[in-house]
């Protein structure tokens, strides 16, 4: 063997101890998980929540799926919290904050509208992608300009992803009880609230409105539940 070969042959040794050493360490202690502090884990339970949602939606189960998704929702809101009373927030955990709003929120409410509401696959379709793409830019656009602020009172920039929902979960119920209410009303409305999210709507953050979220999350989940089993 020249020493060319030997030379070259000991590049391609180096090369391959070094990847080698890297994916160790990637999996030992210095990979993104090791990043993850309180505030992100109570994210993830967050998206476990929208999955166990998007399962009972695809299987057909409605009435548990809100409530699974409404779980998550409490999850997500655990996250903030937590992060704000502790000084933790940071930029990574809102990225993984708004990359788990995606399921949370906006997949779980094209799924309620295919499955309990769209008088189609087409509609369910397009009302489907309306809501995951102003959803998206609403998302993208809060992690590049963060919150707005009003002498003192800090805003989102356009109407957020928990509204579309609310949105979405109030036709859901007035399909239920509304005889004239059908899919096709349900979508036009949604798909007219959807561009409200990319809007320079001031949605102010305040107790006040958490308070009142809180009580449209628990008075939907006792609606399903009712619901379920025929209560109402």
């Amino acid at each position: 063997m020249t020493d060319e070969l030997r030379s070259a042959v000991r590049g391609r040794l180096d090369a391959v101890d070094a990847r080698a050493s890297e994916v160790v360490r990637s999996s030992t202690g210095e990979n993104m998980i090791s990043r993850l502090g309180t505030a992100d884990w109570l994210s993830l339970g967050a998206l476990f929540w929208a999955w166990v949602g998007a399962v009972l939606f695809v299987s057909g189960e409605p009435n548990w799926a809100i409530v699974a998704v409404l779980a998550g929702f409490a999850f997500d809101k655990a996250d903030g919290y937590y992060a704000r009373r502790t000084g933790t927030a940071s930029a990574f955990g809102r990225q993984i904050d708004s990359f788990i709003d995606i399921f949370a929120y906006l997949v779980s409410a094209a799924l309620l509208y295919h499955v309990a509401l769209a008088p189609n696959p087409v509609v369910s379709a397009v009302v489907g992608f309306v809501v995951l793409t102003f959803g998206g830019l609403r998302l993208i656009r809060h992690n590049s300009e963060g919150f707005g602020d009003d002498s003192g009172t800090s805003y989102y920039h356009g109407t957020t992803v928990v509204h579309t929902h609310l949105v979405v979960l109030a036709n859901y119920f007035l399909l239920q009880f509304v005889p004239l209410w059908n899919g096709w009303v349900a979508g036009a409305t949604i798909v007219a609230v959807c561009p409200l999210m990319t809007s320079d709507y001031k949605a102010y953050k305040t107790d006040a409105g958490h308070v009142l979220v809180g009580v449209a999350g628990v008075l939907t989940v006792v609606g399903c539940l009712a619901l379920e089993f025929g209560v109402i």
